[in-house]
């Protein structure tokens, strides 16, 4: 038989274990967010859908051959804004040049942290390398930040879960 004082310590243990996580590895859950609609010009959105006050847009976008790997062939130069942006810890978005039905073929994300211009700007370009630069009829930003993405549940069942940006976008994907 156990003591009445171990007995009676007993449930702040179990108290204790559970706030710190010990005890409750089953209540880790994670959720991914729906993908937002591509676009030239996007309000980028957190993980719960809502605008973070920040629009980010395509501004040009042309092929040509990369110029220290010229040999490559065209690939696609673009160029993108931010608006609203911090320049600090801002948003980012994923840039894909996609065909005319609007399937992905070569996509990266780009970081408002990254783009800087003249007078504050938050401008910057990218190259995308493309199977078949040809059948590209343009580049569209999806609207969805992917500056954090937090530990999931298998990497890390005590500390991870939470809201996760949507997977990234595939070649191949319709937009």
């Amino acid at each position: 038989m156990f003591p009445a004082r171990v007995l009676a310590g007993a449930p702040l243990a179990l108290v204790i274990l559970a706030l710190s996580g010990c005890s409750s590895p089953w209540s880790c859950t994670d959720t991914t967010a729906e993908r937002g609609e591509a676009g030239v010009k996007v309000q980028v959105e957190d993980t719960s859908g809502r605008p973070l006050g920040v629009t980010a847009e395509v501004v040009d976008w042309r092929l040509r051959p990369h110029p220290q790997v010229p040999s490559q062939g065209d690939q696609v130069h673009f160029h993108y804004r931010f608006d609203g942006a911090d320049g600090m810890s801002g948003p980012a978005v994923d840039a894909c040049a996609v065909d005319k039905q609007r399937v992905a073929l070569g996509c990266q994300t780009v970081y408002s942290s990254e783009a800087f211009g003249p007078d504050g700007d938050r401008t910057g370009d990218g190259w995308l390398a493309v199977e078949h630069p040809e059948q590209v009829a343009g580049v569209l930003l999806i609207p969805n930040d992917q500056s954090y993405d937090r530990r999931t549940c298998e990497q890390d069942s005590k500390d991870g879960g939470g809201p996760h940006p949507p997977e990234p976008v595939g070649i191949g994907d319709q937009l």
